[in-house]
């Protein structure tokens, strides 16, 4: 298993999308599962990822590539239908007023769906590999404290009176406003009375027991994360901002005990041969005649001088960043001539991953 990990738009998505195609173009069967809300994967490999069941590339490979993206509410629907001790159960919670939009917004909720999808496709045995896009870099391991965040709220004194029979008949409505003086509370008891107040206290009441199970599932997730079969790629841009994110996550990965497969570097500017010199470069510059011609190609020399500053500035920032880390590999991916969009320019990505451009 490849978990890819990065800041926001530094082309982690597309790493993670041609991972899965290089591994199948090796002959492995592999799929490519984000839980990124966005939708960057279907666009690098030009498919719909409506729904979240696997959908196959078409590929001249001797492997197979797979792709799907993470359906949080029809995963949790499968969660409780599979954690209910009965069918009656998991259909009162699903049938809940509140369940469709507490289910998507309780604080790590979408981080434990995450990782019960990704459970499901392990234990399912289908793939030599799976490939999986994560959000953002600092909400990547949030799957590690989900359990703990999403019950968490199951500890306090607002749940313990919800949960309490004598709640149901009105007797706590009161103290449910007065208390904390939060002002979705009063808001709650004010425009809806009891009714939502029951709905919630009904919601947490049809969870009862079930709690034991989600902890045990996550656990078992952080055993396979674990393995050393499991292994983390951390990706940036080599600009500062992201670089130190991803020193973030590298440090993080090790204090977590979970192991890194390396850092790759997208979008790396080109390192241009040393000579002629800039000065010798500037002198030819300025030497053009006046004229079209003439201003064009001193243009291009300065804009030479430019992009090898520039490269050379983008490999001191990422040195600078892994002071006194040693990923396993660093892997440089040039900037492309255009964005990846589509099947083609993700081979001209793999190859630099793999080392065969």
């Amino acid at each position: 298993m490849l978990v890819t990990t990065g800041a926001g738009g530094v082309g982690k998505t597309t790493t993670a999308a041609a991972l899965g195609l290089a591994a199948a173009a090796a002959g492995r069967r592999t799929l490519v599962l984000t839980i990124d809300p966005a939708k960057r994967l279907a666009q690098a490999l030009g498919v719909d990822l409506s729904g979240d069941r696997p959908n196959r590339i078409e590929l001249d490979a001797p492997g197979e590539l797979w792709a799907t993206m993470l359906d949080m509410q029809r995963t949790f629907d499968e969660l409780v239908d599979e954690r209910a001790p009965t069918a009656e159960r998991a259909a009162a919670i699903k049938a809940n007023p509140v369940y469709r939009t507490l289910a998507s917004t309780l604080s790590g909720t979408h981080e434990y769906m995450a990782m019960e999808k990704l459970h499901a496709l392990h234990a399912a045995g289908e793939w030599d590999l799976l490939v999986i896009d994560t959000p953002p870099t600092r909400n990547a391991l949030d799957f590690l404290d989900a359990p703990k965040r999403m019950t968490g709220c199951l500890e306090g004194r607002l749940l313990d009176l919800l949960m309490r029979p004598g709640f149901a008949g009105g007797k706590g409505l009161g103290r449910v406003v007065g208390f904390g003086a939060t002002a979705f509370m009063r808001l709650a008891g004010k425009v809806t009375g009891m009714e939502l107040l029951e709905d919630l206290a009904q919601f947490f009441r049809s969870f009862e027991g079930m709690y034991g199970g989600f902890k045990e599932r996550a656990e078992q997730v952080l055993v396979l994360l674990r393995r050393p079969d499991s292994q983390f790629v951390v990706v940036s841009s080599p600009q500062p901002p992201p670089l130190r994110e991803a020193r973030f996550f590298l440090e993080r990965l090790e204090q977590e005990g979970l192991h890194t497969a390396g850092m790759v570097v997208n979008r790396v500017h080109p390192v241009c041969a040393p000579e002629p010199s800039d000065r010798a470069l500037e002198q030819a510059a300025a030497s053009q005649p006046d004229d079209t011609e003439g201003r064009a190609l001193a243009g291009a020399l300065r804009l030479l001088i430019d992009t090898r500053h520039l490269g050379y500035r983008e490999r001191r920032d990422v040195a600078a960043a892994l002071r006194g880390l040693r990923p396993p590999a660093l892997i440089e991916v040039p900037l492309l001539h255009s964005d990846v969009h589509d099947l083609s320019s993700l081979r001209d990505v793999a190859a630099a991953l793999t080392g065969a451009a």
